[in-house]
């Protein structure tokens, strides 16, 4: 049941059925709504609807990529917190001003990863066809 992507006189997708039996703009929304996991499944059930899978593999490559960098900040605050805790005073004075700042980091990252998210969801499910710079130039080539 797969159908091609039309472009409106408006530059909006119209609604395409997809293999999944949904809309096109649902289906494509469905991508992002766990992040990269819901990215994965989407990406497997539907073969044929190169729009569904491109936001498919964009959820995998945006939050997939938020989720790795969230993991090695984790864990370079863990390996500094083990480095610096011997040195005494200096060492967790040192510490806990790398960990305000990487948790700063953190911080900003988690709410840009929440913005983006929302902004991902709404623009794809409104029918819009939402590119992300760098994350779309790799899912145009997983798709």
């Amino acid at each position: 049941m797969a159908t091609t992507t039309s472009q409106s006189d408006s530059g909006q997708r119209s609604s395409q059925g997809t293999q999944t039996g949904l809309d096109e703009n649902v289906a494509a929304a469905l991508a992002y709504v766990l992040g990269w996991i819901t990215g994965i499944v989407m990406y497997v059930v539907e073969s044929d609807n190169r729009t569904v899978r491109f936001h498919a593999a964009q959820s995998v490559v945006v939050f997939g990529g938020l989720f790795v960098v969230s993991v090695a900040l984790s864990f370079v605050q863990g390996a500094l917190s083990l480095a610096l805790s011997p040195l005494g005073t200096g060492g967790n004075v040192a510490l806990g001003l790398l960990s305000m700042v990487l948790g700063l980091v953190s911080a900003v990252i988690g709410i840009g990863g929440f913005v983006l998210w929302v902004y991902l969801l709404v623009r794809t499910y409104q029918g819009g066809d939402p590119r992300i710079p760098v994350a779309a130039g790799i899912a145009e080539n997983i798709a």
